[in-house]
């Protein structure tokens, strides 16, 4: 199955051919470096990073770009308000961007340009654009004018004439229409400038990233992505200005995700509920983040809230207590007399043994191909991650099997089980933690949060063994509720009682 992409341009699938055989080209908007991270970032951010890999992993050659806004009003009045440069608080908040989204583990993209750093390609563009005709200057500014360009619209799929009709733009008596916008803005007393034709001034902010995208990619390359809040105007109007000024189609394949909602409202300032990824981190681990975010389709809208994330983090929990089972079973000694063929055994009355190998080895000897067919699906994450579920399911099967009817074959596929999740589960930035590192952090982290010690949990256990020994099961049966009601669950197995967090 070949890969096939969404394409919002087209607004349909399609099949994934590049320009160039084997080799993409791929540009993605990064932050306006004002402010911290938050959890949208964090999604799109996540989304193309898993695409950066699955390319990758796919064999082609990929140059990623992702591009800072360095210089912008947002940038500035946050300046103003703080009494520092502009460069202080955009190297600031990249930073911290570095910081945050440095904690998921990303792929490093190939190139990562600032907007200050290609002031004269942008001016060089400007120049282009008012040379043939498609913007006009006004007292120092420099307008893009999108009834020169007959396209406009044909992404967001909206009519000029009705967005003219309905535009809520601020209003500029410089525009010759309101939906014109700024390629380069004259400096207002105390803003940063460059000398530029029309004057001191800076660039508007959708002439960047045409110019930092042809700059590493060419006029025309594969992949455009962004959050679906960029379609309109941002997309839309770096189309117009690049296509404007080369004659040639910008992009092959748009791509967005789609948006965070939180507590099923629209995530915004106004509302107040913007959470940061700083706020986040302080109780959640940044792969139980990930994992909640790929459980979706990354064009589906995802609803955020804690009580989503606490069940993305019992899965992730749940699938490296098997990754670690399964490693302990595979690397443990051999004992005497190991069967050599599988034995019958029927677990909860599930049938004999063999329907058991047939299920799991059908689970787990074709898992790769079935991820890549759903993964070829315009990057169907959902679904690939219910395959990790399922390949989970199985090894737990297998893993109570082996310990009564240990075989060469139940090994095997153990050890086939757990090299998917560590191959397959690195496209998704999961699974790549040491398993008894990762439960052990767990359980500290968790025993802090309910305020107990191991010391204290482990004297009770004691203490509830010796009542047993002495067939006080009253006094046994109060401890095990009291530690519950402490968040504290205990499991009596043949060697010895186990506790977990609830």
């Amino acid at each position: 199955m070949a890969l096939r992409i969404y394409n919002t341009m087209t607004g349909k699938k399609e099949e994934f051919v590049p320009l160039h055989e084997k080799q993409v080209r791929m540009y993605v908007c990064g932050i306006t470096a004002y402010d911290l991270c938050h959890i949208g970032h964090a999604r799109s951010t996540i989304i193309f990073d898993m695409i950066y890999r699955y390319l990758r992993y796919r064999g082609y050659e990929v140059t990623f770009v992702r591009n800072f806004t360095d210089i912008d009003d947002k940038i500035i009045k946050r300046a103003n308000q703080e009494g520092v440069e502009y460069k202080t608080i955009a190297e600031k908040y990249i930073n911290e961007f570095n910081l945050d989204m440095g904690r998921f583990g990303l792929e490093k993209p190939s190139i990562e340009p600032k907007a200050t750093e290609h002031i004269p390609e942008m001016i060089q563009l400007i120049s282009t654009l008012v040379e043939k005709g498609y913007a006009y200057q006004r007292e120092g500014d420099v307008f893009f004018s999108v009834e020169g360009f007959k396209d406009y619209g044909k992404l967001s799929k909206r009519d000029l004439e009705e967005m003219q009709a309905g535009a809520r733009v601020e209003i500029d008596e410089k525009k010759k229409n309101p939906l014109d916008f700024a390629l380069w803005k004259s400096s207002k007393p105390g803003e940063p400038f460059w000398e530029s034709p029309w004057g001191k001034g800076r660039p508007g902010w959708h002439i960047e990233c045409s110019v930092m995208s042809q700059k590493y990619l060419g006029e025309t390359f594969d992949i455009h992505g962004g959050g679906r809040d960029l379609i309109f105007p941002h997309h839309e109007n770096e189309i117009a200005q690049s296509e404007a000024a080369t004659g040639k189609p910008f992009v092959k394949y748009w791509v967005h995700n789609g948006f965070v909602n939180i507590n099923k409202e629209k995530m915004s300032k106004s509302l107040g509920n913007i959470l940061t990824l700083k706020e986040i981190f302080k109780d959640w681990q940044p792969e139980v983040i990930r994992l909640f975010l790929l459980s979706h389709h990354y064009r589906s809208p995802v609803d955020f809230s804690f009580d989503t994330l606490s069940e993305a983090k019992s899965g992730l929990d749940r699938f490296y207590t098997t990754l670690k089972a399964v490693r302990d079973e595979i690397t443990k000694p051999k004992g005497e007399g190991l069967p050599c063929r599988v034995m019958k055994y029927t677990p909860q009355g599930r049938g004999v043994g063999d329907s058991i190998f047939k299920e799991a080895r059908q689970a787990i000897e074709p898992f790769q191909a079935r991820f890549e067919d759903t993964m070829d699906d315009d990057f169907n994450t959902a679904q690939a991650l219910g395959y990790f579920y399922d390949l989970q399911r199985y090894l737990n099967i297998l893993l109570d099997i082996s310990k009564s009817h240990p075989t060469e074959e139940i090994i095997l596929m153990l050890r086939k089980g757990l090299n998917h999740f560590s191959n397959m589960g690195w496209i998704f930035g999961l699974f790549q933690e040491d398993p008894e590192a990762y439960l052990k952090e767990q359980k500290i982290e968790g025993l802090k949060k309910l305020n107990l010690s191991e010391e204290e949990i482990l004297r009770l256990i004691a203490d509830r063994n010796g009542a047993r020994k002495e067939k006080n099961w009253k006094r046994g049966d109060e401890i095990r509720s009291d530690l519950l009601s402490k968040g504290i669950v205990l499991e009596d197995t043949p060697s010895g009682t186990l506790w977990k967090i609830k």
